[in-house]
């Protein structure tokens, strides 16, 4: 009996110690488990950081290529004051009585005319554009209409003049064309024109 207790206790000790071995290994594959998960999230956060990292620098890039494209904006908006002041000028020097007698009027207009040109050119070089507005359609993205005319020969929404021209820097408005855009004759005016035709 006090063998078969020695060899009880004997086979519970190897039992034991297996139920240990089998504890420690579970051990270890739940640290090794535990490590795989903590090297899984650190790859995720560094793929995450290197992600964030390259938005922020093709956002930089976006600002930098922005401000080279688009810094003159300002300036060349006021730029275009000069440009009207010129035209403006040139028509009263056209449309004035007194100067118009004087002989030396053409050569100062053509100089005027040299230098808005040149002016122009300027613009052009620096990707400065004039909107062009002739037979268009009234667009909001590109005009600001000052006024509605009705006009029975154009279709609703055609621009019939230009008040002051509009222009892009690039891709980018730099100024609306102020215009004035054609509009349907209303009921009233439509009455009038046919008691008009009928006398």
């Amino acid at each position: 009996m006090i063998k078969n207790n020695k060899q009880n206790q004997q086979i519970s000790e190897e039992d034991e110690k297996e139920k240990s071995k089998a504890s420690e290994k579970s051990e270890e594959k739940i640290k090794e488990k535990t490590i795989e998960e903590r090297l899984k999230e650190a790859e995720e956060k560094s793929l995450r950081s290197l992600a964030e990292v390259e938005n922020q620098r093709r956002r930089f890039e976006k600002e930098i290529k922005d401000a080279f494209e688009f810094g003159s904006f300002n300036f060349a908006k006021e730029c275009l004051a000069i440009l009207d002041n010129l035209q403006r000028a040139k028509e009263a020097i056209k449309n004035d009585e007194k100067l118009k007698v004087n002989t030396d009027l053409d050569r100062f207009l053509e100089n005027i005319n040299v230098i808005e040109k040149d002016l122009v050119s300027i613009f052009e070089k620096n990707r400065i554009k004039k909107i062009d507005v002739n037979n268009k359609k009234f667009d909001p993205n590109f005009h600001q209409a000052m006024s509605e005319i009705e006009d029975a020969k154009k279709e609703a929404g055609t621009i019939l003049d230009e008040i002051q021209a509009g222009y892009m820097l690039g891709n980018r408005l730099l100024r609306p064309a102020l215009v004035s855009v054609s509009k349907k004759e209303s009921s009233k005016a439509q009455e009038n024109k046919f008691k008009k035709e009928e006398k």
